[in-house]
């Protein structure tokens, strides 16, 4: 089985900052992107940002500037640092990495279960 664990999310002001974490472990072998979306109440979940094994970063222009994502290959974890938060920035923020199991050759999408973070003006 293949996990990932989230953690980070939390209650921020506005203008505030929070570092959120998510590690992949189990059965997951060459992970090529991993990401960060996130999903307001009443609204489709969305890209925040991806990352791929050479850390190209890619990031919707609502974070542009605001946040960035960082990943360590070797841990299998990718980190979204997010500052200058915004109250519309408050949603459940899901992990998602891309990544073959192992002894396979197949890429598959696996998910976290999700952290929230709340923006308070």
């Amino acid at each position: 089985q293949v996990q990932l664990v989230e953690s980070g999310g939390g209650l921020a002001q506005a203008g505030g900052s929070l570092r959120l974490s998510c590690e992949a472990s189990g059965s997951i072998s060459r992970i090529n992107v991993m990401g960060w979306y996130r999903q307001a109440p009443g609204k489709q979940r969305e890209l925040v940002a991806s990352i791929t094994t050479g850390s190209s970063g890619n990031y919707a222009d609502s974070v542009k500037g605001r946040f960035t994502i960082s990943r360590d290959n070797a841990k299998n974890t990718v980190y979204l640092q997010m500052n200058s938060l915004k109250p519309e920035d408050t949603a459940v923020y899901y992990c998602n990495a891309l990544g073959t199991r192992v002894g396979g050759s197949l890429y598959y999408a696996y998910w976290g279960q999700g952290t929230q973070v709340t923006v308070s003006s």
